[in-house]
């Protein structure tokens, strides 16, 4: 029987490349496997060039890493394939919308649609959900504030990724609402605090409960969180968000498969598993996280 297949997944990146290399690095050992292909779910600044990243990056105190890799200085070690949050290099990314390669081995997936990768069925919606300007068309962001719009999605895209079925594993930004509420029913003493209710969108939702992926992908937020959606009739999406690259402990999840079938996940970079099927996954799936971040994180409320 071949070798489980490893993939990995990051929280939003924000052009933090170089550490995140290190925490696979780690998981390559712990798990004794080669990484096969890296998912990113959004805000990933891939910008390539340093002084483009100063000017136009979200405002944070962030490296300009990404232009070693488009020169050519480096090179990443796995298959990065990421979607687009509300804080990309939108002026590059407007002429690849069904997706393409920024720098060798780094393959934006486009704004929506499905993709195979290791024989699994990908699909994906990037960017975040803004009610005024779903309807309107996407303009090339020449602008500041065409920009921002960039990182909106729209209609014709969630509709083109509505349609998908028997689908693997699904990439989003923003998470599904009410998530957050089925936690707490569930769990009425939680065993860390919760994320306010208001996170998510009720359009990604809608989008999750039509296609059903088997594993839903999330970031944004900048927090760790674990939920199962089912009911009757309704096979189970198990939904892992992820925080921002500031440290591994939460920013990285993995899944090992066999054919198209998980058999064990985990977070970071230790290899633990954190669960298996015939587990629930839920909030106590989650790690165990002591002490706050590195000092760079964003700001509250400045996603």
């Amino acid at each position: 029987m071949p070798e489980p297949l490893l993939v990995a997944a990051l929280g939003d990146v924000h052009g933090r490349f170089h550490r995140v290399e290190t925490w696979l690095d780690a998981l390559e050992q712990s798990r004794g496997r080669p990484v096969s292909m890296v998912l990113a779910v959004g805000d990933v600044e891939a910008f390539r060039r340093a002084d483009d990243h100063r000017r136009k990056a979200a405002k944070r105190t962030m490296p300009a890493e990404f232009a070693e890799y488009a020169d050519g200085v480096r090179r990443v070690k796995r298959p990065l394939y990421f979607i687009g949050g509300n804080n990309e290099d939108f002026e590059a990314l407007h002429d690849f919308q069904d997706g393409g390669e920024l720098a060798p081995g780094v393959t934006y997936l486009g704004r929506a649609g499905v993709r195979e990768l290791s024989g699994l069925r990908v699909g994906y919606l990037s960017g975040i959900h803004a009610p005024r300007f779903i309807d309107q068309p996407l303009k090339r962001p020449v602008t500041q504030d065409l920009m921002k719009q960039a990182g909106y999605f729209r209609t014709a895209e969630v509709e083109r990724v509505m349609s998908l079925r028997d689908v693997d594993l699904m990439l989003v930004h923003e998470w599904p609402r009410g998530i957050v509420q089925r936690a707490r029913e569930e769990n009425p003493s939680p065993p860390r605090p919760l994320p306010s209710y208001w996170i998510g969108n009720g359009v990604t939702r809608r989008l999750v409960d039509t296609v059903q992926p088997k594993w839903l992908l999330c970031g944004h937020s900048h927090k760790a969180f674990a939920v199962t959606l089912e009911g009757a009739g309704r096979p189970a999406t198990r939904i892992a968000c992820l925080d921002q690259a500031t440290r591994p402990e939460e920013s990285v999840f993995w899944l090992e498969y066999e054919g198209r079938e998980v058999v064990r996940v985990g977070w970071g970079g230790s290899g633990a598993v954190a669960w298996e099927p015939g587990r629930r996954w839920d909030l106590s799936r989650l790690p165990v996280v002591e002490g706050g971040h590195d000092g760079d994180e964003a700001p509250a409320g400045v996603m």
